[in-house]
């Protein structure tokens, strides 16, 4: 691969595993919570136990299967295999329900039931879901790229999420409006299994390096204090992606029930249509501009992006003002997480590239999804405002979301300082005297 350029069939496979893995994400990270709030339980405790549950048993899973894709360096097995697993358990979340639970064990809280059921299967689809998407296909994506390209490949990927967002909101939402849940899970499961099949056939193995040493030494490596003081910039770029995906689990899961909710925005998929595009767009020329400036130097200014569009966001009410401040909330966000990723890819050791997935699972998905939520439900609890539906009271997320959001990424500005300080360092050390 020349320095710089991405080849079509590496920007095809980056766009179709890429997509595809954020469609079944925004399944379980967001349409779950709303399958859960509607069919289950309104209690936000309960949405937030989901998340860290989950994100838990993603951190485990990809820090066991990455270590293991290093040393294996089938990063095309986990894929597809893990593609194929991951959909099917998708498709399973539409069997879960409060009447099917009641059934199968009457003498047992049915609502329990379901919330246990929903959370272990919730657990079963993480783990197959981060083997194959977080271990091995961002592993796959930081062997097939370099330092002259990662910040426009993470550019692109990082609208992935919000794409995924538009894909569902534009064609599927109205099967989750009428209740039809299980042929809503079940496209999304199938499609997934189908791009599964397909990367079995289509996907090639770039060379790399394999790590020495046994496997469990691969698994602990990252999580050694000698590690850390060996690649300090490494790990002070996660701590400030801990602090950015802190913030975003402040708000994100409850984003769907306070737009439909709180706001009650009767065209709330066009504001939704209007800013995810507008973002992925400032995303994609953005990913080009940080690899000419430098992905490590553009954390702070688009974390600052994304704290404005936070604020905004607080007073917002009307579909104009909601779409304008969630454009600039959206993509100070995903400006942010192509910055974080592409440094994080660079920091890289060349061997190691499976094992600082599962590193990148427990600063950027298990801190985040245990903290970030419980701060969320803390803030709505205490709002205690809620609504009606049909004739049953339930609480609603207000905006006091987002300014608690902000709150929390305002301390990026400390692994911010400690990054330019050992930039400056190393500058001066290749000075030559």
């Amino acid at each position: 691969m020349t320095q710089g350029r991405v080849g079509r069939r590496l920007w095809f496979w980056v766009a179709v595993l890429g997509l595809t893995g954020q469609l079944a994400w925004t399944i379980e990270n967001m349409y779950l919570n709303v399958f859960v709030h509607d069919t289950i339980t309104d209690n936000p405790a309960v949405l937030a136990a989901l998340v860290a549950a989950s994100a838990l048993a993603a951190t485990v899973a990809t820090l066991l299967a990455g270590a293991w894709s290093d040393r294996t360096g089938r990063r095309r097995e986990f894929i597809a295999v893990g593609y194929v697993a991951w959909g099917l358990t998708t498709a399973a979340f539409g069997l879960v329900d409060v009447e099917t639970a009641a059934a199968l064990a009457p003498g047992v809280d049915a609502v329990v039931l379901a919330v246990v059921g929903i959370i272990v299967l919730d657990c079963v689809m993480s783990v197959l879901g981060a083997t194959a998407n977080d271990a091995a296909f961002n592993a796959w994506v930081t062997d097939s790229t370099d330092e002259h390209n990662r910040g426009k490949v993470d550019g692109v990927l990082a609208t992935m999420p919000l794409l995924a967002m538009l894909v569902v909101f534009g064609a599927l939402d109205p099967l989750t409006q009428g209740g039809r849940w299980l042929t809503f899970f079940s496209i999304i499961g199938g499609v997934t299994a189908l791009v599964g099949m397909l990367a079995w056939f289509g996907l090639r193995e770039p060379a790399r390096p394999r790590p020495g040493g046994s496997y469990l030494s691969s698994v602990l490596h990252g999580l050694r204090p000698a590690t850390m003081r060996a690649n300090p910039q490494l790990y002070i770029t996660l701590a400030a992606w801990a602090v950015l995906g802190t913030s975003t689990q402040v708000f994100l899961p409850f984003l769907i029930i306070y737009v439909q909710r709180y706001l009650r925005i009767d065209g709330y998929p066009i504001v939704l249509a209007v800013t995810l595009l507008t973002a992925s767009v400032v995303s994609v020329v953005g990913g080009r501009v940080l690899d000419k400036a430098g992905p490590q130097r553009g954390i702070l200014p688009v974390a600052a992006l994304y704290a404005v569009g936070l604020l905004l966001m607080f007073p917002a009410r009307g579909m104009v003002s909601v779409t304008l401040a969630g454009t600039v909330m959206m993509s100070g966000f995903m400006l942010g997480v192509a910055a974080v990723s592409a440094t994080v890819r660079n920091l890289t050791p060349p061997d190691r590239a499976g094992q600082v997935q599962g590193l990148r699972m427990v600063f950027a998905i298990l801190i985040p999804m245990v903290v970030g939520p419980f701060i969320g439900a803390a803030v709505i609890s205490g709002a205690a405002e809620t609504y009606v539906d049909l004739g049953v009271v339930k609480q609603v997320p207000t905006p006091w979301i987002f300014p608690a959001a902000a709150v929390v990424v305002a301390f990026i500005v400390v692994p911010a300082f400690f990054l330019r300080r050992h930039e400056a360092a190393t500058t001066r050390e290749e000075i030559p005297a």
